[in-house]
Formats: structure tokens, sequence, C-alpha cells
């Protein structure tokens, strides 16, 4: 991802002023709960980001109802980048924490039309930990459900 890094603190960060219209922005769309605006960084023609309108900096912070908004407003927008620019495929990414690459502090999804040789990769090390270690960490997970 690309390194802006936006420092502001919570309430004043970039995406705030947006959704507040104290800061311009190439808007796509905006309901209740979410704003979608046209990425500054655009990787290719069409890249959506859209934020909750309450700050919230990661998944961890938003409401169900904040959740459910924010992916409801991602597909509207990978219909309509579908239809206007008739991408060979749609990548969504969102990021929780600098560990993770999140360079604003404002829970948001990418929403990008991609193409063959579009020069983005998001490739990982696999790890195979094996069936034992996979179920033991489905079992964690299920105690804390």
């Amino acid at each position: 991802m690309p390194m802006f890094v936006d420092t502001s603190p919570p309430g004043e960060c970039i995406f705030c002023k947006l959704v507040a219209g104290t800061l311009p922005c190439a808007q796509v769309y905006e309901d209740e709960l979410t704003l979608a605006f046209m990425d500054l960084g655009q990787v290719n023609p069409g890249h959506v980001l859209v934020a909750s309108k309450r700050h919230a900096v990661t998944l961890l912070e938003l409401t169900a109802e904040e959740a459910g908004a924010v992916m409801q407003t991602a597909q509207r927008m990978a219909h309509a980048i579908q239809s206007a620019f008739d991408p060979e495929g749609i990548t969504v990414l969102q990021a929780n924490g600098a560990a993770a690459e999140q360079t604003v502090r404002h829970f948001h999804l990418h929403v990008v039309p991609r193409y063959q040789n579009d020069g983005i990769t998001l490739g990982w090390p696999r790890k195979e930990p094996g069936p034992a270690a996979l179920h033991d960490y489905a079992e964690r997970l299920r105690k804390v459900l």
C-alpha cells in the first residue's frame, strides 16, 4: 500500500473532515452510516474508499450495524465499478493497525478495480501448520465466541 500516513488525532482525521464536509472529496455515495469517495492515490481508475461516518479506528470498533452498512456500500460500489470501468476483477481490502499497514486511522475499505499486470501485489508467505494446529486455532476461537 502507499505510505501516506495521517497522523491527526481521533475525530480530526482526514476522513472525519471529509464526513463533516470541511475537506473536499470526489464523493460517490453517502448514506446515514457510510461515505464512499474516490481515493486520492488511485491504483486504477475507479478506486473507491468506503468509510464509516462515525470515527472508529478499526473493524473491532464498529458496531454490527456499521460493519454491515460499510459492506453493503462496498458491494454497491463494486457493482458501480464493474458497470463503469469493466475491470477483470475487483479487490476489497481493509487493514487494521500499523502492522497491517493501515495508514489512515479511521475505518475504511478499499474497493479497487483490477486488471492483469496492474502492479498490485497481495502475496504473503504461505504457512501450513498442519491439521492439529488448525483444529487448535479453531478451538481457541470457538472458546471466545
